[in-house]
């Protein structure tokens, strides 16, 4: 249940009021502290980011793919996300602000737009008794409403994807519940596409006599942005009927040359619940008309007609109002609703226009709100069971600890608030126009992009990349869990590119050097930018020529079984099956010596693509290894008995040559180069073994790291880099020393990063470490979501003293892989005894 606190924060257990929280002001890579030199390595990197930086920003006007000489500012001010997957997002504050708004494909604003409110008016024997702004602001505008609600009498708690905000309403003997739900459900690929939420306000009274209760959703036409000002937006009333149900509100056209869009505010009609509006008021004046309205009578006058197209320099806002008359030490409810239409959309080449999936249910014209408004307030009873359905095993969990429970699920909010893109493939769309000159033998790839489109998040908010592959790695776990053909359909957009090249020439700004976009046989690092055209034009990454890094194709293999082994999707498989031999036998070049193991080219040519790697490498090393085992394993599946041999001798002579070069009696050594810090204790050296172990090929023939070995490993991990950083009490560093001093041989090695943690954690779960890994895992969540006040904009990294990076990651999303190590515990767990005197089963 929630608790009281003045507007506390509560992410799913006991939180401290926000005014008694010691919130460190962090800053992100750039600020003086840690020069942008240091990040980027030399000067040189640093001028050819700057001239092409000027270029993107200043003369073509876009965003860049990472914008390092302009973070996003970290506000401790988000709460749960409204909207589904793909459609774009709204993110309401924990303090009930709008503040945070995703609707062009992978763009944010970041403005609180303070006509985008809730106001409630109570009524008794006729007369209006109290009527208050739920919002503890104080703004310069909208005089004429009484704002300022004291933040003592509320307080709020969210559990993706839903939250709840209660207020107390001081001297009224009322509380209000506003309950936020989104369609975010497991396996829906239907309603989980919808740009929708809702908003069920239930009101208790306390008093010995009825009391009237009127809330009012206030919103402006816009983003807050200076697009609001553009002029030409107009507001209308609407009343949709269906199936016996009438729903009646307001839509906000919002009309830009591209990817216009409109905004819908509602209410549900049903006895005892009447349903007003407010057209169109001036949100940068007094607001006295619509206060007064709502005032006189606890309803809004509902006015006829559209209003008038807004001028150069304008705004316009509306409203909606919901009223029930609610008996003494009685209850009621009002039911109002979100919604948001953006169907056709541009990405910023403007080449191509692309449906969203949702346009597959509802109309693609651009008048689709009211119908969504209507599904929305219909069916969020349906989506709220099949929510609880889906969490309630977890959170019923007495061995589960609740800060776990709260990180599982709020976690999920980057899988639709990642700059998150759901489109369908167009209906006239051919094979050669998806496949490429090369990609005929992906036989289900048109029948799974037809059926579940093509879906794409970022690798982070400020690291604007689109299905970042070497991170992805990690966060797929998410998806395979709880929407796997949305994993299925992108692997086959990953193995579209693989099977096809780019002929086109790009200069990298690591070293200047010029180099294919992409080459055939080797994974992309992503398949594009929002500022671009994703899927046509693969790597936006610039920093590095990915073609000769050592995971990309190593990590395509390892999810290639891992969806195999939790689908069971044999055609998927067969698939894949031809992709997969062709990217390892383009791996199997960065073995120089024939030793079985591919070697670290003496750059940062990984995942980690700040700290350099040479030789043969526990991380790299490690995941080939894992990589061809699940080479071994998919050759016996699909009876290729000469590609088993072969990954077979080459397994066998791999072990012996990781043991020999890389195992120093208590962990993996983090390179076998020599150099001083080639014994550093890597946090992710079992990156590998985690990926077998999910995958059960962790032991008997399949064993491929000494089991002995790994939990040495994973125990030294714990005490160095868990137990001797911070005092145990933020995760585990990348990298450590065995003197017990963090490695600062890079910006990467002496970081946390969360996703690696939770990944870290899984890998401990699954070796029977399970007290070791939630203790790793909490250090992270307890100093992300509650003491640093970065609720749901995870970042990927932190060091101990008050430096972050890349607010809103990708990476983090690991933390389902957690869950899928303790239902496979549970799952080879023996039964309970049977007690005396009960039959055996």
């Amino acid at each position: 249940q929630p608790h009281k606190g003045p507007m506390a924060k509560d992410t799913g257990q006991r939180a401290e009021p926000r005014d008694t929280l010691q919130y460190v002001p962090w800053q992100p890579y750039g600020a003086a502290d840690v020069p942008l030199a240091e990040v980027l390595r030399h000067l040189g990197l640093c001028w050819r980011y700057f001239l092409w930086w000027y270029k993107k920003t200043r003369q073509e006007k876009k965003y860049p793919f990472i914008d390092l000489l302009s973070a996003v500012p970290l506000q401790q001010i988000y709460g749960c996300p409204l909207g589904g997957i793909g459609g774009g997002t709204i993110t309401r504050g924990w303090r009930g602000e709008f503040c945070r708004w995703q609707l062009n494909p992978g763009i944010y604003h970041y403005e609180t737009v303070i006509a985008d409110q809730f106001t409630v008016c109570l009524r008794r024997k006729g007369l209006t008794v109290y009527q208050q702004v739920l919002s503890v602001e104080r703004p310069r505008t909208l005089q004429d409403w009484n704002w300022g609600y004291c933040g003592h009498y509320a307080f709020y708690h969210a559990l993706y994807p839903r939250a709840w905000t209660v207020y107390e309403l001081p001297g009224q003997n009322v509380v209000l519940t506003c309950r936020q739900v989104s369609p975010v459900i497991p396996h829906d690929y239907q309603d989980s596409s919808l740009p929708v939420g809702v908003f069920i306000w239930e009101v208790e009274n306390g008093n010995d006599e009825d009391v009237e209760v009127s809330i009012m959703f206030s919103l402006q036409n816009g983003t807050g942005t200076k697009e609001d000002k553009r002029g030409g937006h107009w507001n209308e009333p609407f009343a949709f009927e269906k199936e016996g149900t009438r729903v009646a509100g307001v839509v906000l056209h919002h009309c830009t040359p591209v990817n216009p869009f409109s905004l819908a505010i509602s209410a549900r009609e049903k006895a005892g619940t009447r349903v007003s509006h407010f057209t169109a008021f001036n949100p940068t004046g007094s607001g006295k008309e619509v206060w007064q309205d709502l005032l006189q009578d606890g309803q809004l006058d509902s006015p006829a007609g559209e209003s008038a197209p807004t001028e150069k320099g304008e705004v316009v806002a509306a409203a909606v109002c919901a009223s029930c008359a609610v008996p003494a030490r009685g209850h009621g409810t009002l039911e109002l609703a979100l919604a948001w239409d953006m169907p056709r959309v541009h990405f910023g080449s403007k080449e191509k226009l692309h449906l969203r999936r949702y346009t597959r249910y509802f109309s693609s014209e651009g008048d689709a709100a009211p119908a969504l408004s209507h599904y929305a307030l219909t069916r969020y009873e349906e989506w709220e069971k099949k929510i609880e359905e889906w969490q309630k095993p977890i959170l019923e969990n007495s061995q589960l600890p609740p800060w776990y429970k709260s990180a599982l699920f709020n976690e999920l909010y980057f899988l639709t608030d990642g700059g998150t893109i759901w489109v369908e493939l167009p209906p006239d769309c051919c094979a050669e126009d998806v496949q490429g000159p090369a990609g005929a033998g992906l036989s289900q790839l048109l029948p799974v992009l037809r059926e579940y489109g093509r879906f794409a998040y970022l690798e982070g908010q400020e690291y604007r990349m689109y299905n970042t592959y070497d991170v992805h790695f990690y966060a797929s776990f998410a998806l395979i869990m709880l929407w796997p053909k949305l994993q299925i359909s992108l692997q086959y957009d990953i193995a579209v590119t693989v099977v096809n090249e780019d002929v086109q020439l790009r200069q990298y700004l690591m070293g200047g050097e010029t180099a294919q976009v992409k080459l055939k046989n080797v994974v992309p690092h992503d398949i594009g930018e929002p500022g671009d055209e994703p899927w046509q034009r693969v790597n936006a990454y610039l920093v590095h020529d990915t073609a000769n890094w050592k995971d990309l194709n190593l990590k395509f293999v390892l999810q290639v079984y891992r969806d195999y082994y939790l689908t069971q999707d044999s055609l998927y498989l067969q698939d894949m099956w031809p992709v997969c031999q062709a990217v390892m036998e383009s791996e199997l070049k960065f073995d120089k010596d024939n030793d079985g193991l591919i070697e670290n080219g003496g750059f940062a040519d990984q995942t980690y693509d700040a700290w350099v790697v040479t030789g043969a490498s526990a991380y790299c090393g490690g995941l080939w290894l894992a990589a061809v085992c699940m080479m071994c394993k998919m050759a016996e599946v699909l009876g290729d008995r000469e590609t088993m041999q072969k990954y077979s001798a080459i397994l066998q002579k791999g072990k012996e040559s990781f043991e020999r070069l890389l195992w120093n009696g208590k962990y993996y050594n983090y390179d076998s180069s020599g150099n001083v810090t080639s014994r550093s204790i890597m946090s992710d050296q079992c990156a590998g073994q985690w990926f077998l172990g999910a995958c059960d090929l962790d032991q008997g023939q399949f064993e491929v790291f000494p089991k002995s070995h790994v939990a040495s490993a994973l125990r030294t991990v714990f005490e160095k880099n868990v137990l001797g950083f911070a005092g145990g009490t933020m995760g585990a560093v990348n990298g450590m020393m065995p003197t017990g001093a963090a490695d600062t041989s890079s910006v990467q090695s002496k970081e946390v990063w969360v996703g690696v943690v939770y990944a870290l954690a899984a890998t401990m779960i699954q070796e029977g470490l399970v007290e070791e890994g939630f203790h790793t895992a909490e250090g992270c969540y307890r100093t992300v979501w509650e003491k640093l006040g970065m609720a749901f904009q995870t970042p990927e990294a932190y060091c101990e003293k008050k430096v972050y990076r890349s607010l809103a990651y990708m990476r983090p999303l690991s933390i389902w892989s957690m869950q899928l190590a303790l239902e496979r515990r549970a799952a080879r767990a023996p039964a309970p005894p049977a007690q005396a005197g009960a039959p055996r089963p």
